[in-house]
């Protein structure tokens, strides 16, 4: 660990001291001196309010199908949204953890709850393979786009999408929406898994038919070896969660139904009421592609910083040195090993650190113990069981709130008076599938470090 980029790493420590910090695996926070106002950095991405407007189009003209062929989808008419719950006894508790005020309303996005694969990767993952179905089923002459897509529940489609195949690369949940929807549709589904996959997603994964492949390293050597096999297939498509433009419209869609959530609750959100969002990060696809959601709709008015474990702070390393994919955490000795293992991705989205970094405000890392202290907190407060890898996004008003955020804070115009009508909103990015007994695990072990 002598060079990264032809540069020793105590150069890279003087031009850039929170590595220091982040070599360590402590915990911090970097605001981004380079944010723009949105209409400039929205710009900067490369994909149109349209193009959000198109993607929510296709889901609506597949929701009949995922209504009739996933029960957990029936209840929204096959639209695959999830609530937004305020959490008032979760502040106060989140005050006492960290003895401060949280001025405004904390609430929090259940991604967790969504249909099909129970993270916010049904958002993207069902999207992208949705759209794929959709090109073939059409070139096939099998539907038009005015057609009910519910025929595509037959037979005959299935075996005209048995005539392909899917892969993704996946620490875990983008896994499980990939495959489970492929293989819904009849797709041959293949998932490249990592060592730190939990075996219960795994498990699922092979009950629905669906081809799974282990790996001993972590996730970018599962997503260069999915990638790999898909070069040499013709009939396979690789979903590439680094950078997929349709996985990341599908998270976009997120932006405008919020809108409307909060519309629902009479919840303002405009310069005097600021919409302060918490995003779960690991590759960056998901959060990159919400932030881009809620910034067509929100613009100003809604601030995002991405959560990290502060053993793979991978997108804070990338956007903070302006090298993005070309470093890996593992590069500065970091060792990629967390308890949070939908974010375990030692090389962010290249897609999203240079196409969002105008729009990301900052970044923090959360140690693993605190990931497991604020499940506990969560579970005993609200009765709502969550992944470690979601509470991340909990800790996130502590840093905005802290000295280090101070500069900030007087930049963006985040005065105290507008963050006394702050909502602060965690989007909790999966665990209502985790099976129960080992959600009670992570709730004990989080009581045992309270």
């Amino acid at each position: 660990m002598t060079e990264v980029l032809g540069k020793d790493i105590s150069q890279w420590v003087k031009e850039f001291p929170k590595i220091d910090t982040l070599m360590k695996n402590e915990k911090t926070d970097w605001f981004n001196p380079q944010v723009k106002p949105a209409e400039e950095g929205i710009k900067h991405v490369g994909l149109t309010r349209a193009d959000i407007e198109d993607a929510r189009d296709r889901l609506k003209r597949w929701a009949p199908y995922l209504a009739q062929v996933f029960p957990d989808a029936q209840r929204t008419a096959g639209i695959l949204e999830s609530p937004v719950v305020c959490v008032p006894n979760f502040q106060e508790k989140l005050q006492s953890h960290f003895g401060i005020e949280i001025p405004g309303q904390l609430w929090a996005k259940l991604d967790s709850h969504l249909p099909i694969s129970g993270s916010i990767k049904a958002r993207g993952g069902v999207y992208e393979v949705l759209k794929h179905a959709e090109e073939i089923a059409l070139e096939a002459g099998l539907i038009t786009l005015e057609d009910d897509y519910r025929k595509l529940d037959s037979a005959q489609a299935r075996e005209l999408f048995s005539g392909y195949k899917v892969a993704v690369g996946s620490t875990g949940n983008l896994g499980l929406s990939i495959g489970i929807m492929s293989a819904q549709l009849g797709f041959q589904a293949f998932v490249h898994m990592s060592a730190d996959a939990r075996q219960w997603k795994k498990d699922k994964l092979r009950s629905h038919g669906v081809t799974v492949v282990e790996y001993e390293s972590d996730y970018s050597v599962a997503v260069a070896e999915g990638r790999k096999q898909s070069e040499s297939d013709p009939t396979m498509y690789f979903v590439d969660d680094e950078n997929s433009t349709s996985l990341f419209l599908g998270y976009a869609v997120s932006g405008a139904r919020l809108a409307g959530q909060f519309q629902a609750y009479d919840v303002r959100i405009d310069a005097d009421h600021p919409l302060i969002a918490y995003l779960p990060c690991g590759v960056g696809g998901g959060p990159g592609g919400v932030a881009f959601g809620l910034k067509s709709v929100f613009g100003d008015n809604v601030r995002c910083i991405f959560a990290e474990p502060t053993h793979c702070p991978s997108m804070m390393l990338g956007v903070m040195t302006g090298e993005h994919d070309a470093l890996a955490v593992q590069d500065f000795g970091i060792d990629n090993v967390t308890a949070a293992d939908g974010l375990a991705c030692g090389r962010p989205s290249a897609f999203v650190g240079r196409h969002m970094q105008y729009l990301i405000d900052g970044y923090y890392t959360v140690e693993d113990p605190e990931m497991y202290r604020l499940v506990a907190l969560l579970a005993g407060s609200e009765d709502l069981r969550i992944e470690p890898s979601s509470a991340t996004a909990f800790a996130g008003p502590a840093h905005l709130l802290g000295e280090s955020a101070r500069e900030y804070r007087e930049r963006t115009g985040l005065t105290d008076e507008r963050l006394a009508n702050a909502i602060h909103l965690g989007w909790v990015t999966g665990g209502n599938m985790v099976p129960a007994e080992e959600m009670d695990s992570y709730i004990a072990k989080g009581e045992s470090y309270m």
